[in-house]
């Protein structure tokens, strides 16, 4: 039986990969995890970009990369650094496990330094399939195929694919695979990443500025929009919760009350307002069991990966919440250290709309608290 994996020859790939890295050396792209031309790229900046760039975009990542290259210069430093510390500054980024991995990683990697094969590096915390083969061939210069979904999507129009995605993905591999070239294959993998992100974009490519557009089988066929074909997606269910916003003291010296997320699970070790659990339940079927000493504060709402969450707030003064606050446990933490604390970004909506209904202004220490 033919393996119907087996990629088509579609074109010739010393002209492609030529075409690709020529095009690479004039418009690469400067950002400040990569490596000058004829410099030896730096491991940990590699991975640490990496992980950051996981389910999130260039724009996003910079400024928290260099507050993380500034705070911690080299594994050896991030290794040594207290985990909260880490989880807090990662706090806003999102995908939160990421944050821990990095400082699992960190631990090993100060300890036996970075493995030199894909296999290796997939053994390591965080480490997935992607990030592997990206830090194998940009930090090592490996011939691995760094398949994100830039890459995915480049391929799938430079061979006009009709397998939706997911299911189309093992084919996409094998032909990224097919295409990497033996010399300069970490150039190569930024290059394909480059491509994909500010050439052959989502909607409206710019075919016409495409330096491997005389490769691209969906160009010639005039559709580059339909590609990658993707599977339809179901409904993101909706979940529904409330929160709970307690502040107590002056206003020069007024404090929240947080406590710490279990480790393992959703935003696992990071710090929140009290709330209930998420749950399907409707806001009519979770009904307002609340008593008389909170003030209604609105509804924060939050896409997650798997779900979307519809979290009701309520705010109140200590004096009038003082059993509550015990039982919910937890720590009282200065307005103004808020900035500095591991607080997701729901969590920090819940305290903004909680601070409004108690009249207290949001910016905190000169810095907005929603940064």
């Amino acid at each position: 039986m033919p393996n119907k994996h087996k990629p088509p020859v579609t074109f010739a790939h010393p002209a492609f990969q030529k075409t690709l890295l020529d095009w690479y050396d004039a418009a690469r792209r400067d950002l400040p995890w990569r490596a000058s031309p004829g410099v030896r790229p730096d491991p940990y900046r590699v991975w640490l970009s990496e992980v950051m760039l996981q389910q999130t975009v260039v724009k996003a990542v910079i400024p928290y990369f260099e507050a993380f290259l500034a705070r911690w210069p080299n594994v050896e430093a991030l290794a040594d650094a207290p985990r909260a510390d880490v989880m807090a500054a990662w706090a806003g980024l999102g995908y939160y496990s990421r944050a821990r991995n990095l400082h699992a990683c960190a631990n090993i990697l100060a300890n036996g330094g970075f493995p030199r094969t894909e296999a290796a590096l997939r053994e390591l915390p965080g480490i997935g399939a992607y990030t592997a083969a990206a830090i194998a061939a940009i930090a090592f210069d490996l011939p691995a195929a760094a398949v994100d979904g830039n890459v995915e999507r480049v391929i799938a129009r430079l061979h006009a694919l009709s397998e939706p995605l997911p299911g189309g993905k093992p084919r996409i591999r094998l032909l990224a695979q097919a295409l990497v070239p033996e010399k300069r294959p970490g150039d190569y993998a930024q290059a394909m990443m480059d491509l994909g992100a500010t050439v052959c974009t989502p909607r409206s490519p710019s075919c016409g500025g495409c330096p491997v557009q005389g490769f691209c089988s969906a160009t010639r066929a005039g559709q580059p929009e339909r590609y990658p074909v993707k599977a339809p997606k179901p409904a993101r269910p909706v979940r529904h919760g409330d929160a709970f916003v307690i502040v107590k003291g002056s206003c020069r010296d007024r404090h929240v009350l947080l406590r710490r997320r279990p480790e393992k699970g959703l935003l696992g070790g990071m710090m929140e307002v009290p709330c209930t659990e998420w749950t399907p339940r409707t806001e009519a079927e979770q009904g307002s069991a609340v008593s008389a000493c909170w003030m209604p504060a609105g509804t924060v709402r939050h896409t997650f990966t798997h779900f979307y969450l519809k979290m009701r707030v309520f705010a109140a003064g200590y004096a009038g919440a003082r059993s509550e606050a015990r039982g919910f446990g937890g720590q009282w933490v200065r307005l103004d250290e808020l900035p500095h604390t591991a607080l997701p970004t729901v969590m920090k909506k819940a305290v903004a709309a909680g601070f409004e209904a108690l009249g207290i202004a949001a910016r905190i220490g000169g810095r907005g608290l929603l940064r």
